[in-house]
């Protein structure tokens, strides 16, 4: 980039949920490696800050609501205008970049594939975005490119100081020597759960097995009423952490599992991310764009195809449910986030058994 000058403060903008805020970290990282001294920063969502807790890379985390009131949008100006030498907006939208034109002078990000000719005006560089056959975290590290810095593919999981004490405090067994499964049953949206006959099947089977089965989920009264209808009407006996621990804190219990499985969501991205044996639950969602990274995994290639019924690579098995229509990248069948998909309700429980039985052996 002509006249590009080495900065010494970053502001790195990742308005996005908490699944997309653990893909930016390779990018964090990569900035990091490049100006070792420079101040990072990273604006994200309140409640999604939870994510870059314990990481090394950063300076601090700024938070704005995700639809911010005139009260909000005075005190993140504060804290933002003309703070930073440089900005990074790893989104295409129009308040990411309104946000990096007021937070410094040189400004780099993506853009639409539609001509959008007010967004380009203000990047001193830019790349048009593909949301179809790239991977969210490879599209974040063209922003590496841009500034001529080199790729790094690691992503950086949060980390608490104080995560193996609130284990010993909330898991009712010898944690550090009993081997268990981590389940994550219902991710955000209904297009992307799984069926609860096959949650009670999975959890028979692991328990056969000799597992410990520990259940992980969000705080809201609707993700815990769910888990608590499942398990009501199983006889297996599971620890519901759902709403107990925090992101950190779940990262910390995953680092420990023998094995992990959930549906399309921030936690299965996680485990993947920590390395062990993973198997993830995939429907509508395309995983060529957003398919868990595996640990170590480099290559300037997504790790998967756009359809196949199981694709194993490194400590990640995915499974994709059966239909000709299989990834549609729609918000279910009836198109809104309220919906459920046919292919994930037809996904058998033998499939998902198979599959993590084949992990466990895998180590």
């Amino acid at each position: 980039m002509p006249g590009w000058i080495m900065p010494k403060r970053i502001l790195v903008i990742a308005t996005r949920q908490i699944g997309d805020v653990l893909l930016t970290t390779p990018l964090l990282h990569s900035l990091r490696l490049a100006y070792p001294e420079a101040v990072i920063d990273v604006l994200t969502y309140q409640n999604t800050d939870g994510m870059l807790v314990g990481n090394p890379d950063l300076n601090r985390v700024l938070c704005v609501a995700e639809h911010p009131n005139i009260a909000e949008y005075w005190q993140l100006l504060g804290q933002i205008l003309r703070r930073y030498d440089l900005a990074v907006s790893t989104l295409a939208g129009d308040r990411p970049l309104l946000y990096a034109l007021l937070a410094a002078p040189r400004r780099i990000g993506s853009v639409p594939c539609a001509r959008d000719g007010w967004k380009r005006r203000i990047l001193d560089a830019w790349f048009e975005r593909d949301d179809a056959d790239i991977h969210t975290i490879q599209q974040n590290l063209r922003l590496a490119d841009l500034l001529g810095i080199a790729r790094s593919y690691a992503l950086v999981p949060p980390r608490s100081d104080h995560g193996e004490k609130v284990l010993d405090e909330r898991l009712p067994f010898s944690w550090r020597d009993e081997p268990f499964a981590v389940l994550h049953l219902l991710p955000m949206w209904h297009y992307k759960r799984w069926t609860t006959d096959g949650w009670r099947a999975l959890m028979r089977e692991l328990a056969r097995l000799g597992l410990q089965i520990v259940i992980t989920g969000g705080s809201s009264q609707i993700e815990s009423a769910y888990v608590d209808s499942v398990l009501a009407a199983s006889a297996i006996r599971a620890v519901n952490l759902v709403g107990r621990l925090r992101i950190a804190e779940v990262a910390s219990l995953l680092r420990a599992a023998r094995i992990y499985v959930g549906p399309d969501t921030a936690m299965t991205h996680l485990a993947a991310s920590i390395g062990i044996p993973t198997v993830a639950l995939y429907g509508p969602t395309n995983p060529i764009r957003w398919g868990p990274w595996p640990f170590g995994f480099v290559a300037e290639g997504s790790p998967y195809l756009r359809a196949a019924l199981r694709q194993r690579v490194g400590n990640v098995l995915l499974i994709q449910a059966e239909g000709e229509c299989v990834p549609c990248a729609e918000e279910g069948c009836d198109r809104h986030k309220g919906s459920f998909s046919d292919c994930l309700q037809r996904l058998s429980p033998e499939r998902v058994i198979e599959a993590a039985v084949e992990m466990l052996g895998s180590g």
